[in-house]
């Protein structure tokens, strides 16, 4: 793997991993204390980053520095990701549903 091999690697999981968690550009380079223009920088593969970036990075998105160099055909740590972003989504629509039903409930009960 060339270096610029890696800076492709690297950009890609890091747009992808920040997708997973919902941050803009902005959001993660002002929780990072970098500028989104780096954080685009290293997304394309045109900068490279110092390892206390690259911690900072990681740390930021709730993941290893190591996911940050995974091939992209590796995805255990995307699916892991996934699962995540989709029970916490099914949790949030089940508490509604519940609420809902309970509300509901309470309705008939008081009116007869």
């Amino acid at each position: 793997m060339t270096e610029s091999d890696l800076r492709v690697t690297l950009g890609a999981n890091l747009k992808r991993y920040r997708g997973f968690r919902g941050l803009s550009q902005a959001k993660l380079a002002e929780m990072v204390d970098i500028s989104p223009n780096f954080i685009s920088d290293i997304e394309t593969g045109k900068r490279w980053l110092s390892s206390d970036t690259l911690v900072n990075l990681a740390d930021a998105l709730k993941i290893e520095v190591f996911e940050f160099l995974r091939p992209a055909e590796a995805v255990s740590g995307d699916a892991a990701a996934l699962l995540t972003k989709y029970s916490e989504e099914a949790s949030a629509t089940l508490t509604q549903v519940v609420s809902q039903s309970l509300e509901n409930l309470r309705k008939q009960y008081v009116q007869g």
